[in-house]
């Protein structure tokens, strides 16, 4: 049996932190919650500390958060039914705003890019999953599916970009 050992509580969202997800190029973290912003942090010293604060992008609480496979991209998932894109500028260190997703009709639950980082799905309790690509760094429709008789709680999208839905 694996033994679990607790490495450390981090502390900075006001209210409930509603999703975490490690980076897949960094050992980073990045957490989401009730305070509408995503905190990334990182091992110094050791101690983790929160090195940024993503904020501005979702008006109400981010329900999950989703690293890009190239890990230049945070996509998040918000009660205020958008789905917002951060991308990490290496000529200023930032993370910027580049995009809010908009087209579900309620609040967005959760979201999944694919392997190669070319789509990402949104899931709603609208009922809908929506399927964006990326186009030279804009996010364009590219299909929606209305099948389901009841809120979409999780999508994943895995190899080889299939789409997978709970409800």
């Amino acid at each position: 049996m694996v033994k679990l050992v607790l490495d450390a509580t981090l502390t900075g969202h006001k209210g409930q932190v509603w999703s975490v997800d490690w980076s897949p190029t960094s050992k980073t973290i990045a957490s989401s919650g009730q305070d509408k912003t995503v905190k990334l942090w990182r091992q110094e010293g050791g101690k983790w500390v929160c090195v940024t604060t993503l904020e501005g992008g979702n008006t109400r609480t981010i329900r999950q958060v989703a690293w890009s496979p190239c890990g230049n991209r945070i996509a998040t998932a918000s009660f205020d039914s958008t789905t917002c894109i951060w991308e990490y500028e290496p000529d200023t260190s930032t993370w910027d705003l580049a995009a809010t997703l908009e087209g579900h009709e309620n609040e967005v639950k959760s979201v999944s890019w694919s392997r190669d980082g070319d789509y990402l799905a949104s899931c709603s309790r609208d009922k809908s999953v929506w399927v964006w690509e990326v186009v030279e760094d804009d996010y364009e429709c590219a299909s929606v599916l209305q099948v389901h008789t009841q809120d979409v709680k999780k999508v994943v999208v895995a190899p080889p970009q299939i789409l997978y839905c709970f409800l």
